[in-house]
């Protein structure tokens, strides 16, 4: 049986014919990371064997090896960032396998134009992530002694007999919870709205819970940015500018990049 082809990514011929491909080990480490010329599409890829990587060994590897998983998924991503830093790409997902060097050229023979289509929208441009999170505590302490709806119903409340005060007042805290949640959503949408002006794309991602990114702050916000290269510092600076002006809140941005395009090159 023929070996299988570990797919990386696809970048532009002209591209790979003028930058050599440095030496890189391939997914099982014995391997090397050569390229196949596919008219104006050229694909990096390595050659695995196909009896140790089936579907079968692949699929119990990555439900029940954890280690293994976190290995190869490094592989592969740190092989993709590599090449993205040297040509425009399109990046694959992890453990993509194809049967065939005439499997993987049907495949993209059957996608040239909107191949096509992406490597246009991505040369020159940069995909960049944005994190924002929130030490609700200290928000909320602000949030209290400044929201208008809070204020006028602590004001209603001051008016009522001192019976009904008792019960009403427990109300508050569930007000400040309410208003905590619409002021942070508030924010993270007009910070993102004005880091979209300066992109040409922005795309809104689930947020991690604290037991993914081992931060006691809560995650407020999860977003990508496809950004021509030459708007990044102006990008990376509005950012700076928004934690000098508002860490005192309890906010807290990350910022990272520049990342193989994912989010804005979909390709299966």
């Amino acid at each position: 049986m023929s070996n299988l082809l570990y797919l990386y990514g696809l970048v532009p011929s002209h591209e790979a014919t003028t930058t050599p491909l440095p030496s890189i080990k391939g997914f099982d480490h014995d391997s090397v990371i050569y390229s196949i010329s596919l008219n104006d599409v050229t694909a990096y890829v390595c050659e695995l064997d196909s009896d140790y990587y089936s579907e079968e060994t692949i699929s119990d590897k990555i439900n029940n090896d954890m280690e293994w998983l976190q290995e190869k998924a490094f592989h592969h991503h740190e092989t993709v960032q590599q090449l993205a830093k040297q040509y425009t790409i399109v990046p694959l997902k992890f453990c993509t396998l194809y049967k065939s060097e005439d499997s993987l050229k049907h495949t993209v023979e059957s996608n040239k134009e909107k191949l096509k289509e992406t490597f246009k929208l991505l040369e020159g441009n940069e995909e960049w992530n944005l994190k924002i999170y929130c030490n609700d505590e200290q928000l909320k302490k602000k949030v209290s002694e400044s929201n208008a709806s809070i204020e006028a119903k602590r004001q209603e409340i001051s008016q009522l007999p001192p019976g009904r005060q008792f019960f009403e007042k427990k109300k508050i805290d569930e007000l400040i919870n309410q208003e905590l949640e619409n002021e942070k959503n508030l924010f993270c949408e007009e910070v993102h709205e004005k880091l979209k002006k300066i992109s040409l794309f922005g795309s809104i991602k689930k947020n991690w819970s604290k037991d993914v990114t081992g931060r006691k702050e809560k995650m407020a916000w999860n977003s990508v940015f496809l950004l021509p290269t030459p708007n990044v510092e102006e990008f990376i600076e509005e950012i700076k500018l928004d934690e000098e002006t508002y860490g005192i809140d309890g906010w807290d941005f990350e910022v990272s990049g520049p990342w193989p395009a994912y989010h804005f090159s979909s390709f299966t």
